[in-house]
């Protein structure tokens, strides 16, 4: 089979173009085609070194979308079945969805039922599950307001979708470096795009729920934008720091929450399969902003680590 081989940190140059065996099934493992899988940010910062348990050579993808090709559990997994796969330590404690097929553990195979085209499904997995994921430890049902920290990245865009869905009275405002973002961001239901500028969202508003995708770069000023009892998630890292130095945690305000969302670790079959009826139901544009193929996999990562991207790129062998 193709896939995409990386041996040693560097540049999109280093994701290599190679024939290699195809897997095959052994006891509680199943092989999936792939038919498209997202790009993420997560696998641009494995390829620049920053995974340091992550061991080279090593096939990345922490996502796919796909059909069963061979199985060990036919009576949930029958050959032909269309699944999708997230996280679990595919394309890091093993190859993952950059190829043609993909072996993968059993249990974190889900199979699922849509109508959305192998493009749409495969801008869906990591992206959508971990917004949906996020907005409802956000308490996004009983919000009057809503701060995505990060709006123009892939999950940010698809968090103010899915919020719009969910809940359609919450207001939402989206945070972007650059001005020239706010159409897109206002296109696509967020109410007020807000500048964010050295590290400080540029607004005095408060806020029901927040979304974290920045991550600790930002984190200590987005909670002094949450309102009293209210709920702040963190779910990112687009700012490449991870923890805070002298954290205060005091900066938390009265009966406020602080949480996270991990899809890794509370992805189901019915939770899945749940927010793809969500979207279909309420017709939410899912469609990636580019699609490359397998050959131009390099090229599909450095668009999305442009400046100007926005939305989800994804690659479809």
């Amino acid at each position: 089979m193709k896939a995409i081989v990386i041996e040693h940190a560097g540049g999109p140059e280093a994701l290599q173009l190679k024939e290699v065996p195809t897997p095959q099934v052994k006891p509680g493992w199943s092989l999936v085609k792939v038919k498209g899988f997202g790009i993420n940010r997560s696998e641009i910062f494995t390829r620049n070194g920053e995974s340091p348990t992550v061991k080279f050579p090593r096939i990345l993808g922490i996502e796919c979308v796909g059909e069963v090709a061979d199985t060990t559990d036919a009576a949930h997994l029958p050959v032909g079945q269309k699944v999708v796969s997230i996280m679990g330590g595919m394309g890091r404690a093993f190859d993952g969805g950059y190829a043609e097929y993909a072996l993968l553990p059993n249990k974190q195979i889900y199979p699922v039922t849509t109508k959305l085209s192998w493009a749409e499904l495969a801008a869906v997995p990591e992206t959508y599950f971990t917004a949906y994921g996020s907005l409802f430890n956000a308490h996004i049902q009983t919000a009057k307001t809503l701060l995505v920290r990060g709006a123009t990245s892939g999950v940010g865009s698809a968090a103010i979708k899915l919020a719009k869905a969910i809940n359609p009275a919450v207001k939402i405002a989206g945070s972007t470096r650059s001005e020239a973002k706010f159409a897109e961001l206002k296109q696509i239901g967020c109410d007020e795009p807000v500048v964010d500028s050295d590290g400080a969202v540029q607004t005095a508003a408060h806020f029901d729920a927040i979304l974290e995708l920045v991550g600790a770069k930002t984190l200590t000023n987005s909670l002094q934008h949450l309102q009293p009892r209210g709920y702040c998630c963190l779910i990112g890292g687009l700012g490449d720091e991870w923890t805070i130095k002298d954290f205060d945690p005091f900066v938390i305000p009265s009966g406020g929450s602080l949480t996270s969302f991990g899809s890794g670790f509370e992805v189901t079959e019915a939770k899945f399969n749940d927010m793809l009826q969500l979207i279909e139901d309420h017709h939410i544009d899912v469609k990636p902003t580019k699609t490359f193929d397998l050959a131009h996999t390099a090229d599909a990562q450095a668009a999305l680590d442009q400046p100007g991207s926005f939305g989800k790129v994804v690659v479809l062998p």
